[in-house]
């Protein structure tokens, strides 16, 4: 009998794509991943591959074996693994340096068609920094505060300005293990110094150094991105969107920005609403411009402008093989060279944008700040000229409603308002037990994996579980296109505490947090909860998961990395990069826990995902003396019937409240926030 065909992905507006791909020929990442086998050493338990010097590369397959010059299992593992947070830093903290000259350009007005969409941020910041706002424009201040960001990027000692936004207890640890960064380029550059060969050869000490790498880019490069992004294109705030290939629309001009980077994306939905090329495009005979996204460059613009994403990292080749796209415009990361080769079988043109990034074929437009909107109307320009060469289309029906833009902001003034803006109400959720915990969902998809299935199965089973779901990148995207980021999704999902709080706030139980690089935002998130009291003092007292289901890029390493060195739990699906040594592993899990109070662990089953997931938040639970988590203890609508629950002594009220005798809880009455105990629920 013929070999079954795994399954591709669990979407079907991919798979009727990816079917018609199949009757044509048309080569995809998930038909190349079928044919193309996984090298064994280095993906498993199968061996590791040392290619640091051309006495190699050095394939080592049984215990004991070292490479020609001697190195062991251990260092080699420990060197492969730190040279991927370096990448993966880089890549991240190279987007924040671009913001930060993009940043200085507008303050110096020198790219036209920019503004500072959000002074008040920009005010926030500064006055973080220590920098004078008083009778300065705005420009003046974003001057000195994008000096202070392109320093850091070069900066050679002293500690990341951003160092003091984790929790104080944090910043004291990571003084002692000598992990603050120095300087986000010293970092990267350090650490690839001490894994060429002959020099750092103790595992450990290898691994430390990687934890401070990753630092740089997760409280440095990544978080200055974040700022500048919010400073310039506006700070997230929730709207309604849709994600999935419906988006697409047959009878307009379809323009679809993918990549990383929003400087110039931003400015084509600028372009797209300009009369004039409005007017131009039903020239042509189309009824207007579509602009949808692709990837993370999608959700910056879904999460700030509500453009539709027509998905996430595996569905580039999908949206052109629909014969609907007029171009395709991409930057940096994530970006299959084979898209060129798809796109030559339809008349989409392929744009690469980014001064860092050309792809053979492709049309190279370089961006710069100084030009981005004319280069922004040359592109939809371009794009509307190609709409008469467009030929037979197949766009798929599907799509899916969602709603992006929960900034850590928005969520501290989703529970408070303008002038109350706390996170004491989420504390207390998860300290009464109708949250059990939170969990970080992010990453890539894989096409090693069925698409979309374990972020899916995983958010599903920690929804059931009364865990608080927040996202970004293309774990955000995945979920987004089965219905899970929308309010609706608390009362089909939620299990019966979580689906109170969605109801009383109103939001969904998977908050859309931006694009991969605003995983600070999370970090924000956590340190904040901490800083709030009632979960302990550090972001490793929170009964709080990191989860990358379907990962596959180095920048996914450095995010697992640096949020692990801030006392997360990390938990990364599809596999090990290091499952080969198991000192390496057991000093990611084992020892990273005992030093830093994170830890990281590569788990292939979502379903040991999940269960270790909840196993680690309950212990969390039981550490703060928090009640241990019963669902049975909350209602649909409330904790029990309201003239019950009313008519019992305060007392007892609390004890049902908090699962405890209402003296342990005193402390959080005294902090000069009301609580309520009745429908609300915060």
């Amino acid at each position: 009998m013929p070999k079954e065909q795994r399954v591709r992905t669990i979407d079907p507006a991919a798979a009727a794509v990816l079917a018609r791909a199949d009757a044509l020929g048309i080569s995809t990442a998930f038909s190349r991943a079928e044919v193309m086998k996984p090298c064994p050493i280095g993906s498993g338990d199968a061996g590791l591959c040392c290619k640091n010097c051309f006495m190699g590369p050095c394939r080592i397959t049984k215990d004991g074996q070292v490479g020609v010059c001697g190195a062991t299992v251990e260092t080699i593992a420990a060197r492969n693994m730190a040279r991927a947070v370096a990448a993966g830093s880089s890549a991240h903290s190279d987007h924040g340096r671009d913001l930060a000259f993009t940043l200085e350009a507008v303050a110096k007005g020198e790219a036209p068609g920019y503004e500072i969409r959000d002074p008040f941020k920009l005010r926030q910041v500064a006055a973080q920094l220590g920098i004078p706002l008083n009778e300065r424009s705005v420009y003046e201040i974003a001057r000195d505060v994008a000096e202070v960001a392109i320093k850091e990027f070069g900066q050679q000692r002293g500690k990341l300005a951003w160092i003091k936004r984790a929790p104080q207890k944090r910043q004291e640890l990571w003084a002692r293990l000598g992990l603050i960064p120095r300087g986000i380029d010293r970092e990267v550059v350090e650490i690839l110094h001490r894994t060429h060969m002959g020099d750092d050869q103790d595992a450990e000490h290898i691994l430390m150094a990687s934890m401070r790498t990753a630092l740089a880019d997760g409280w440095g490069g990544s978080m200055w991105a974040t700022d500048f992004s919010d400073i310039l294109f506006g700070t997230p705030s929730p709207r309604l969107a849709q994600v999935n290939l419906g988006v697409l629309k047959d009878d307009q001009v379809n323009i679809v920005v993918h990549g990383h980077e929003p400087q110039l994306s931003l400015m084509v939905t600028e372009a797209v609403r300009d009369p004039e090329l409005l007017a131009y495009a039903r020239s042509k005979g189309a009824n207007g411009i579509n602009l949808c996204g692709i990837c993370c460059t999608s959700n910056e613009v879904l999460m700030r402008q509500g453009i539709p994403s027509a998905g996430n990292f595996l569905h580039q080749e999908l949206a052109i093989l629909t014969g609907a796209v007029e171009i395709m415009m991409v930057d940096v990361q994530c970006i299959m060279q084979a898209l060129n080769d798809v796109a030559g079988r339809y008349h989409t043109k392929l744009v690469t944008t980014s001064p860092k990034v050309k792809i053979a074929g492709a049309l190279h437009m370089p961006f710069e700040p100084e030009t981005g909107f004319e280069t922004a109307r040359q592109i939809v320009r371009l794009a509307i000229d190609n709409f008469a060469n467009r030929g037979e289309t197949h766009i798929p029906k599907e799509f899916e409603d969602l709603v992006p833009g929960f900034s850590h902001e928005y969520i501290g003034y989703m529970q408070g308002g303008v002038f109350r803006g706390s996170f004491r109400p989420l504390n207390n959720a998860i300290a009464a037990g109708r949250i059990r915990g939170v969990a970080g969902v992010v990453g890539c998809n894989n096409a090693r994996t069925t698409q979309d299935l374990a972020h899916n199965t995983v958010v599903k089973e920690l929804l059931a579980n009364d865990v608080l779901v927040v996202q970004t990148g293309c774990g955000a995207i995945a979920n987004a296109k089965y219905g899970l980021l929308v309010g609706e999704a608390a009362m089909e999902y939620a299990g019966p505490g979580l689906q109170e709080v969605c109801e009383a706030i109103g939001i969904p139980p998977v908050l859309h947090m931006g694009s991969c690089v605003d995983n600070t935002r999370i970090l924000t998130v956590l340190s904040q909860m901490a800083t709030e009291g009632g979960l302990g003092e550090d972001i490793s007292d929170i009964p709080a998961v990191g989860i990358a289901p379907e990962w596959m890029s180095e920048k996914a390493i450095a995010i697992g990395t640096y949020c692990a060195a801030s006392g997360a739990y990390v938990l990364f699906g599809v596999g090990s990069p290091v499952e080969f040594s198991q000192e390496v592993t057991r000093i990611m899990s084992e020892g990273w826990e005992a030093t830093v109070g994170g830890k990281l662990e590569f788990v292939e089953d979502p379903q040991e995902i999940i269960r270790r997931s909840l196993d680690h938040i309950d212990k969390k639970r039981a550490a703060l003396r928090l009640p241990a988590y019963d669902p049975a203890r909350f209602g649909q609508s409330g904790d029990e019937p309201l003239q019950n629950y009313f008519s019992l002594p305060i007392e007892e009220q609390q004890a049902l409240l908090y699962g405890t005798p209402s003296h342990e809880h005193a402390h959080t009455h005294d902090q000069g926030h009301s609580h309520d105990h009745g429908h609300s629920h915060n």
